[in-house]
C-alpha cells in the first residue's frame, strides 16, 4: 500500500474517531467498552487455553 494511501486512511480514521466522540459520546463510550469487553473475553480464553496446555 503506498505510503500516501496509508496515512489518509490513518488520518481519516483520526478524524472519524474525534468527530464520534464530540458528536455521540454515549455510542462512543458504548463502542469502547464492547471493544474492552471484547479483548478481555479474548484473553481470558487465551489464559484458559495456556492454563489448559500446562495441567
Amino acid at each position: 500500500m503506498p505510503v500516501f494511501v496509508k496515512k489518509l486512511l490513518i488520518w481519516g480514521s483520526v478524524a472519524f474517531l474525534i468527530y464520534f466522540m464530540a458528536f455521540r459520546p454515549q455510542g462512543a463510550a458504548d463502542m469502547f467498552k464492547a471493544i474492552g469487553v471484547g479483548l478481555m473475553a479474548i484473553f481470558s480464553g487465551l489464559g484458559d487455553f495456556l492454563s489448559s496446555l500446562a495441567s
